[in-house]
């Protein structure tokens, strides 16, 4: 099980909340839809598009389980503007995921695919970040049902939208494209730092090509 970074390393990299954001305590419950119930016997987790052997990757619940445990400790930003500061997350880095399914060398960006067909798209070097990760836990407990489990990403860089709850797979695209929340008026990057939050504000090169 990997350790996880001190908070005297949080503190002093991230001391100060985005601009735009209030301190949370707790951790409030949002989403969209439904909360889909998990059928562990049909659950798999998919890499597939533009791979590196043109093949699809995948593991059912009991091997991705077994995949290396890895903890990151880590800020959450929700575009709604709370924050909630040095939550210990622990689950699969995503730098994991790729290693074991590599893309091919012409991909840029991944789309982050979950249940009822809720997508998210990342440039690559978002997803390949060492603090990028899968999250099956959070404050070395299983993550409840509302907040994702049995598996959301986890990007702490981004706003939390950017990291979806019920994640099922990851497809590698040589080419950007807006994901759910994107081609619905929200930023296509959503760095909470440069309070990038709507698509209004997004300036040229920050979305796919039209």
């Amino acid at each position: 099980m990997g350790q996880p970074e001190s908070r005297e390393y949080r503190e002093s990299e991230q001391s100060e909340l985005p601009p735009g954001q209030r301190l949370q305590r707790g951790w409030p419950v949002t989403h969209y839809g439904p909360v889909p119930k998990f059928k562990p016997d049909r659950w798999e987790f998919r890499v597939f598009g533009a791979t590196a052997d043109g093949e699809k990757h995948c593991w059912n619940h009991q091997e991705f389980s077994a995949l290396p445990f890895s903890s990151v400790v880590a800020d959450l930003h929700c575009v709604t503007k709370f924050s909630m500061l040095g939550a210990e997350w622990g689950g699969v880095l995503a730098r994991t995921i790729l290693e074991l399914a590599p893309p091919a060398p012409e991909v840029t960006h991944v789309m982050v695919w979950a249940e009822y067909g809720f997508s998210s798209n990342l440039r690559l070097a978002d997803f390949t970040s060492d603090r990028t990760l899968f999250a099956t836990h959070k404050g070395g407990e299983l993550l409840t049902a509302e907040h994702g489990f049995p598996l959301r990403l986890v990007v702490p860089h981004l706003y939390a939208w950017k990291g979806p709850k019920w994640v099922r797979g990851v497809e590698y695209m040589t080419a950007d494209r807006r994901g759910f929340w994107e081609e619905r008026g929200y930023h296509n990057i959503g760095d909470p730092w440069r309070e990038q939050r709507y698509s209004y504000q997004e300036e040229p090169g920050e979305g796919p090509e039209l």
